[in-house]
Formats: C-alpha cells, structure tokens, sequence
C-alpha cells in the first residue's frame, strides 16, 4: 500500500512530488481545515472552555478528497509548516481522517530539499500535544478578546469595529508615538563646523566639540555669531591624533524579525510581503530541468542557529570565491535571545552554491532581491570580521577644541560582500589627511548651523517589529498580519511609509486603556506569551492560563458595558460647503471617514 503523505500548500505538493516520485501520493489542506465558527464564539466558558471546531467553509471538499486517499494508505505522514499553526492542522486532519492513531506520522521540513524532506520522512515523530494545547489556547484567548471586546466598541464608538489581544497593544505602541510626536516642543541649538587643510589633501571638517575643555551647548544665533567672530584669526593647531584599530562583525544570520526590518530599510517590502514572498521560496520555485525547489530554510523561526552542515558548505565556498583569510579560524557561533523558542534554524538559503545570479532568470523580480539579500546576509554571517583604521583628531584655537573623526577600511572581511542597514540616517564619517600632533592648519571657512531637536520619528514597519520584539508583543508568525491589521481596520493609516495613528486609532485606545488597563499592558501582554511558550513546553495547563484570564476580563467587560458612547471628534478641513457656506469637517462612519457639512443635520450634505 501507498503512503499518504498531507501538507498545507498546493505549491509544496509539486515540489515534493519531483523527491519523493510514485510511493507516496500527496496531497495538499490548502491551509487549517477547521476552526471556530464565524458567526458565535465557539467556546463554552462555563465547561473548562472547550472549543467548538467546525469546518471552514469551502474545505468540505478538500477533506472528502484525503479521506479518499487515506482510506488506500497504511502510513499517514502529516506535513503541514513546522510550527503551532501547522500542529493544529496537523491534529485537525488527524482527527478528521481517523482510524488508528498508529498510522500517523508527523514530520517536519526546515528545508524543502531531497534531502530534508527524505531524512525527515525516516524520523517522524507523533502529534505534540503541547504544541496543539498552546496553539489552541492562543486561539481561544484571541476569540474571548476579539468576539467580547469587539460588540463593546459597536456600542460605545461605532459599528463594524474589532479589537485584538494583541493587535490593541501593538496599536498602543503607535498612538502614543504619535502622541509624543504630538506634544514634542522643538529646541533651538547650533552646530560650528571649520573647513580646515594642511596642506596635504583633502580638506577636511571639523566640529566645535568643546570651549575651555567643557561641553558646550549653543542655544541660538548669537551665541553662535560671537563665537564665529572670536574665532577670526586664530591659528588651528592639532593637539592630539588617537588611531584606533577596530574590528567590525557581521550581523547574525535573520530571524523572522530581523528579515522583516532589513527587507523594509533595503526593499521597501512591508512586512506582509516580506513574509508572502519568502513563503514563496521556502515552497518552491521552478528551476527549468532541475525542476521544483524549495530555496531557503523555514521563515518565521526567532533562533540564530545554523546546521554545521551548512556552515561548512559556506566556508567551503567563502574559502573559494574570496580567499582563505576572509574565513574565519571556527564556524561562528552566534546566541539566539533567552526568550526565542528555538525551535527552528536561522533563516538562509538551502544551498549557498545557488547563487542568486544563477537562478535569477527563474525568479520574479520581488523573489530575487528578497532571496539575494537572504543568501548575502547569511555568507556574510559566515565570514571574517572586518578591520578599521579609526581616527579622531583633537585641534586646539584657543580655548576652543574642534574635533575631527575618520576611518578606513583595512580588511572589508564580510563588508565586501554585506553591510546592514540603519533605521535613521546618521552623519557619515569623512576621510581625513595624515595629520601629526603640532601641525598648523590652514582655515577655509568657519561655518554656524541651525538645528532644532527632531521628536521621534513614525514607526516604520521596521521599527515596529523592532519595538514588539523588544517589548515580548507577539511572535514571528504574527508581526506581519498585526502590521496589517490596524492599518486595515483604519486604527492607523501608512504616510511615507510610517503609521500615523488615526482618530479612531486614538479613541479605541484611550477606551481600552481606561476600561482594560491590564489587558492594554505591554509587560501583561508578553507574559502571556512566556505562558502560551511554557504551555508548549508541557509545563502549563492551557485551561488553566485561559481562567486566570477570563475570570478578571469578564468582570471588567460587564463594568465597561455600563459606560457612555464615545463620539469620535470631527476633523476640520479648509474646505467650505457649497450649499451653506459652512466649513466642510471628516467624521467617522461605519465604512471609513467621509467628508460632511459642520452644519448637519440642518445642511445634508
């Protein structure tokens, strides 16, 4: 008899079907098969909150079909993506198919390669119920929050709205941004920069650091102006040179986190298509007559583990295409955070030797810059650090110290193939002449700078993740569906590339802050998830986290039903009504915002 073999992905089913050839028939779930029903909460909180699964709508068929094909099969290997989501398919299908226990079989693929999947297929191991416990307890809190709080922001703001366990937090994050950005008062300083040669090139800049060997700050034009002015003939002399040689090391291999940062400072990806588009290749993309491959290790992983199997095959090939001394003595070791599950590899390519120039003609553009800059990032990870000439300049006019900063590169190690990016912009470093202490230099220009404080910058998508990382909101499988979230339900809206919070944004905030303080805090929320990791782990009970949950939630929800309707506040614009002259305010409806007159509802329009 054959074996049966079940993962979610229609796209994987073709890439396995070239490896695994005529003894195994696959088939694909095309996803969860059940859940919790739409339309009622599908938990029973007085029974130990047992859930109600049913099948999702559309998956009947899919579900006829395996049963089909298992009927004809001994072996059952269920396949589904190597995490909580995939355990539950995984138990789902199971409990669908039924039969003898004994006849399934769960395997993974960190990778999809012959001979992942092979080596896979001889190690199963049976469903974990501590991974379907956690998956489903995260399932059932997010239904008690979402189908709860949701009815309470209908009644007390508008209809059609929804809250998220944590979805709400994330949205905090923003709104308070925004309210920091809001209430920000810019301070005047100023900046005194000479423009100075020794004769040899190039000329150089260097900056006021210090007057009478002390800090200074200068608050305004003045200020500047008088120190310009005492300046004015005064020799520049150079008191100190300090050279330092630095070492520079690569940047870890990515995690779903870092992926999804680097691939919105370097792409211009959002997380949601970082995360389509890595799907994509860890699937499988045709590779004409080598035929369908899976391209990189699992995407949503928070561990910087790398197998020693690939960290030898990329030595191998930094030693040929670079040189020998742009590896290093050992295989880098680098330290995954205490908090990180681990229980996947980084993220890299399945095979260094596939460059991205060698396949690129079987890419799409998004899937070829998302895979170069995976494949760089992890050789560069692989190879020597890099060493810098670093130099700071100390020059005396008076009692005023200037101070001049340079580098050079002495050996680019991993630079010459990869450098990470940066979130904000900072001052480059210039190249400075040889310079030796005593040394006269000649003034070309004096030139004072106005600057004002700047307040903190709009998230991007990168700085998001960065912060919800940071602060324990969520995991790698959600970053990308949360960034999504509230800017579709119109809680936040994307200027520049930066979410601005909405008005909306700000009301349902300020009301789940006043009437859910515990549920709305940042330390609460990863708690929670440290719970739903030792839930995996086997060492909590899911019903338990569920009741220390609900018993307090409920009580607040049943207080906060009591309270008035919060009205969003109406935006006014420059535009004026065309039938009563008076001015034309954005207010709120059921659909988004929309314009109307300030004179309804006498004036319609």
């Amino acid at each position: 008899m054959k074996s049966l073999l079940i993962v979610e992905s229609p796209a994987k089913v073709k890439t396995l079907s070239k490896f695994l050839g005529k003894e195994f028939t696959i088939k694909a779930s095309v996803g969860h098969v059940k859940d919790l029903p739409k339309k009622e909460l599908g938990v029973d909180v007085e029974n130990r909150f047992t859930p109600t699964y049913v099948t999702i709508k559309g998956k009947e068929k899919v579900l006829r079909d395996l049963k089909k094909e298992a009927k004809k099969a001994d072996k059952i290997f269920l396949a589904p993506d190597p995490d909580r989501e995939g355990e539950a398919i995984a138990w789902h299908i199971a409990e669908e198919l039924g039969g003898k226990p004994e006849r399934f079989f769960r395997v993974e693929f960190n990778e999809i390669t012959e001979k992942a999947v092979r080596e896979a297929i001889k190690s199963p191991r049976k469903i974990d119920s501590s991974l379907f416990d956690a998956q489903q307890a995260r399932r059932v809190l997010d239904r008690l929050v979402g189908y709860k709080l949701s009815p309470l922001l209908w009644r007390k703001v508008r209809r059609g709205l929804s809250a998220g366990r944590v979805q709400s937090v994330a949205l905090r994050l923003v709104v308070e941004r925004e309210r920091e950005i809001e209430t920000f008062k810019p301070e005047e300083y100023w900046s005194i920069t000479a423009v100075l040669e020794s004769g040899k090139p190039p000329v150089f800049n260097a900056k006021l650091s210090r007057v009478s060997g002390k800090k200074t700050k200068i608050s305004d034009g003045a200020q500047a102006d008088g120190i310009v002015e005492d300046l004015r003939g005064k020799t520049f002399t150079v008191k100190t040179v300090e050279k330092k040689q630095r070492k520079r090391s690569p940047s870890p291999p990515f995690i779903t986190s870092t992926l999804q940062q680097e691939a919105s400072r370097k792409l211009r990806y959002g997380a949601q298509k970082t995360m389509i588009v890595a799907q994509q290749l860890y699937e499988g993309v045709e590779l004409g007559n080598e035929g369908s491959s899976g391209l990189i290790t699992y995407m949503r992983t928070d561990s910087v583990r790398v197998a020693s199997e690939a960290q030898k095959e990329a030595k191998d090939y930094i030693i040929k295409e670079f040189g020998k001394d742009y590896s290093p003595p050992k295989l880098p070791v680098y330290k995954t955070k205490k908090s990180a599950q681990d229980a996947h590899e980084a993220i890299r390519p399945a095979s260094v030797l596939r460059t991205p120039e060698n396949i690129q003609s079987y890419l799409s553009k998004e899937q070829y810059r998302l895979y170069t800059l995976i494949w760089k990032r992890f050789l560069a990870s692989q190879m020597s650090h890099a060493v810098l000439d670093q130099t700071a300049i100390d020059i005396d006019a008076d009692k005023y110290t200037f101070r001049a900063t340079g580098s050079v590169v002495k050996f680019p190690g991993f630079m010459s193939l990869y450098t990470e990016s940066t979130d904000e912009a900072s001052e480059e470093e210039g190249i400075l002449p040889a310079l030796s202490e005593g040394d006269d230099l000649k003034t070309n220009e004096i030139l004072p700078k106005q600057h004002f404080t700047q307040p903190p910058p709009r998230y991007t998508d990168a700085t998001l993740v960065k912060d919800m990382e940071a602060k324990g909101i969520g995991r790698p499988s959600t970053y990308a569906a949360i960034l999504s979230r509230i800017v579709d339900r119109k809680y936040t809206e994307r200027v520049d590339r930066r979410f601005k919070a909405t008005e909306l944004g700000y009301i349902v905030t300020d009301l789940l802050i006043e009437r859910f303080p515990e549920l709305m805090d940042i330390g609460f929320t990863a708690k929670m998830e440290d719970k739903l990791d030792k839930i995996e782990e086997g060492k909590s009970n899911w019903v338990k986290v569920i009741k220390d949950f609900y018993l307090p939630f409920d009580k607040e929800l049943n207080e906060a039903l009591e309270g008035d309707r919060v009205k969003p506040k109406d935006i006014p614009t420059e535009e004026v009504c065309e039938n009563c002259g008076k001015p034309m305010v954005i207010k709120w409806g059921r659909h988004g915002r929309f314009m109307a007159c300030s004179g309804y509802p006498e004036c319609k329009t």
